[in-house]
């Protein structure tokens, strides 16, 4: 990757054509055996890998500005504020945010969808509120709901989904009422990549409800380019480290005008304006939701990742995914033991599948000892895999870096597995 300074000397990164092969060579972990053999890391849908352009920028940070944010007296402290502050800006831009000051630091998904839960929904839920969140779920987007309606009175009602792995659109209708507050769901589920149709689904919710609506794009933001202005949806929430950026970062936008209302959900340091015994101010957005000393390594790591990704042709990388999904589809022809779990309208880079006979982690571990590196078990998402009717699947998740020759290593080492089994 190469960048450019423009007259006003910011460095702005250069897009360059894209091709898996080369981009394999930012990403140093790839290049090593396990078992014996190459490394085939297909576990994206868990956590994606670094490059090394992430991990120098949290090497640079450790050795030449570590510093506490904001208030600082010293050279260190700005260098270091100014960094992280960019890095919001960085964030803000990547979502098409309206505003900075609707991006909030957290340590990823789970705990933006808490903040929500507990910041707005036990502010705004009362008894008799429903609360519907699809099938689809992570358990991240599905308990602190269930927390919240009990805390509240409020009820959860599992949104359907069809035997394709899609949301069922007509069900969905039939559960729009007034008494419907908030809707909580994923762009792309983390089990059988469905891809949500958030276009169609927000607006249905929005002219027959007044829902908020709460998005969990952790499994998106790698794959597909998030206007969030353009989706019009209240809350959107992703971690880092499934966006090539740090483990422990990630962020929740939302609209202003929520988050203006939304009390703070932890106390302490920083989120604090004035603080006296006959009573405390907060601070202003984004602070009086960031309490303590933030990630600033990880935040500042993130927006790099975000660079690298944003320097690629983002089309490119979509149709580049989408062939390795056409491609394993094509090799799994050849495997009438093999059932590939969910047919969604669409779908992102994951083939989630049962071999006949086997279960998913022996699968799992025999494919692991070939350098073939996938995820097994209920992907934390076990309503879906209840719906399905099934203990769990093996998932295979590609992403940039990810070859056709990947695909290839998969299926030989399944077959394999089948002799095994």
């Amino acid at each position: 990757m190469s960048s450019v300074v423009n007259k006003a000397g910011e460095t702005n990164s250069v897009e360059k054509a894209f091709s898996a092969e080369d981009i394999r060579k930012d990403f140093p972990i790839l290049h090593q055996q396990v078992n014996g053999h190459p490394l085939v890391y297909l576990d994206n849908a868990a956590t994606t890998q670094k490059p090394q352009a992430v991990i120098d920028t949290l090497t640079t940070y450790y050795t030449q500005y570590n510093s506490n944010v904001h208030r600082g007296a010293h050279a260190l402290s700005d260098r270091a504020t100014v960094a992280f502050e960019n890095a919001r800006k960085t964030v803000a831009g990547f979502l098409n945010a309206n505003k900075v000051e609707e991006v909030i630091w957290t340590r990823g998904t789970t705990e933006a969808i808490n903040l929500v839960a507990y910041s707005w929904a036990r502010h705004n839920l009362k008894a008799g509120d429903q609360l519907l969140v699809s099938w689809l779920e992570h358990h991240s987007n599905i308990v602190p709901w269930q927390m919240a309606a009990e805390a509240s009175g409020a009820e959860v009602i599992g949104m359907p989904v069809t035997e394709a792995g899609d949301i069922d659109l007509a069900a969905l209708k039939e559960l729009l009422n007034p008494r419907v507050k908030l809707v909580a769901l994923n762009h792309v589920s983390n089990a059988l990549g469905t891809v949500n149709p958030l276009e169609d689904i927000i607006p249905l919710v929005k002219a027959e409800t007044p829902a908020v609506v709460m998005v969990d794009g952790a499994q998106a933001l790698a794959h597909y380019p998030v206007d969030v202005q353009k989706l019009a949806c209240d809350f959107y929430a992703f971690s880092g480290h499934k966006l090539f950026g740090p483990t422990g970062i990630g962020a929740l936008w939302g609209r202003e005008d929520l988050l203006e209302a939304m009390p703070p959900w932890q106390g302490g340091g920083e989120m604090i304006e004035r603080v006296s015994f006959a009573g405390t101010t907060f601070n202003t957005l984004p602070f009086k939701f960031e309490a303590g000393t933030p990630d600033i390594a990880g935040a500042i790591a993130q927006a790099a990742a975000i660079d690298y990704l944003q320097a690629l042709d983002r089309e490119a990388v979509i149709a580049h995914e989408n062939e390795l999904l056409a491609y394993s589809l094509e090799l799994a022809q050849g495997f009438p033991r093999l059932h590939k779990i969910g047919t969604a309208k669409k779908v992102a880079a994951v083939f989630s599948f049962n071999l006949d006979g086997a279960h998913p982690a022996d699968v799992g571990m025999l494919l692991d000892q070939q350098g073939v590196a996938v995820r097994t078990g209920h992907h934390c998402a076990q309503p879906i895999m209840e719906r399905f009717g099934i203990p769990g699947t093996v998932r295979a998740s590609y992403s940039i870096y990810n070859t056709r020759d990947d695909v290839k290593r998969l299926f030989s080492a399944l077959e394999k597995v089948q002799g095994f089994l």
